[in-house]
């Protein structure tokens, strides 16, 4: 019969704190592969949304919206008297040169974003204007939505 001695050192197990770490940020990898799913998908292509800015006077509504790289041709405006929906698609290309490195970059996407309106709108006399990657709406209220202000007589 043979014995076989261990030596408790052995027996422990070295503890590396950033192996839970990296097994954490794999696992987050996988699910974000999962719901966001590479390819044609829709989810990829809606990866721009601009911001917005509304502005209301008894008139009108002002909207301005962010739409950098952005001319005229590549937006879509639709409006009801309720919300106004801005589509479009943004292509971008940047190149860069220096000291013997060149660096590029592309940025592609579609966006829409659909803003709901405090008032009613006269749609045939919305204006737009899209100057310096800004789009600017001026959104002329119905005139039952303006706010009228009426002198009433005290007996």
């Amino acid at each position: 019969m043979a014995i076989i001695h261990r030596d408790p050192i052995d027996e422990l197990t070295h503890w590396e704190p950033f192996r839970g770490i990296e097994n954490l940020q794999r696992e987050m990898n996988r699910l974000f592969d999962r719901f966001l799913p590479s390819g044609n998908s829709e989810i990829h292509m809606l990866s721009f949304v601009p911001s917005a800015e509304m502005e209301e006077t008894d008139d009108t509504i002002q909207i301005k919206l962010e739409v950098p790289g952005m001319d005229a041709q590549d937006l879509d405006v639709q409006v009801t008297e309720e919300s106004i929906v801005i589509k479009g698609e943004r292509k971008s290309e940047s190149k860069t040169e220096a000291k013997g490195m060149v660096r590029s970059e592309f940025h592609y996407g579609q966006f829409e974003r659909r803003i709901p309106l405090p008032a009613h709108i006269q749609t045939d006399k919305v204006q737009a204007d899209c100057k310096n990657g800004i789009l600017q709406l001026t959104l002329p209220k119905v005139e039952s939505a303006q706010r009228k202000v009426v002198k009433v007589n005290v007996s």
